[in-house]
């Protein structure tokens, strides 16, 4: 069966996903669901479902930047609170106004925050993109990491 392969394929893709690569597909997931939210104004369900998850997202990095065995230097570590901040002010408002546009601001977070993590740190200096498969369905837990 078709579907059984591509379920076998996916479960062993995400296997091999460094911490990395899973945060930043997991981002980019919370990106795509409020984007398709952003163009279907008259869905509220999925404006509010986009919105849920990428809250869930938040608040899983929230938890990991304040965990005492995350390694980020402090100033990262405050960085991304401050946004996940924001982030968590700006979904309270979509949800509030109900208003396609305030999502345009979590949307950039997002891709933002996934291009950040495919990045390979730099040895020399200069980053250079990972090489990442195309975003798959949303991982569990994780945090931002370094």
């Amino acid at each position: 069966m078709p579907n059984d392969r591509t379920g076998a394929y996916r479960t062993q893709q995400r296997q091999n996903l460094t911490p990395r690569e899973a945060e930043a597909m997991a981002f980019t997931k919370a990106a795509v669901l409020l984007e398709d939210a952003r163009k279907n104004p008259g869905d509220y369900e999925a404006f509010a479902q986009a919105l849920r998850f990428n809250h869930l997202l938040w608040t899983i990095i929230q938890a990991d930047i304040t965990d005492r065995a995350n390694k980020l230097p402090p100033m990262i570590k405050a960085n991304v609170l401050s946004l996940s901040i924001f982030v968590d002010k700006q979904t309270a408002l979509a949800l509030a106004e109900a208003d396609p546009q305030i999502l345009e601001a979590l949307i950039n977070i997002n891709r933002n925050m996934a291009e950040g993590l495919r990045m390979t740190p730099p040895a020399d200096g200069v980053e250079k993109p990972a090489e990442v498969s195309a975003p798959a369905a949303p991982l569990g837990g994780g945090g931002v990491h370094a």
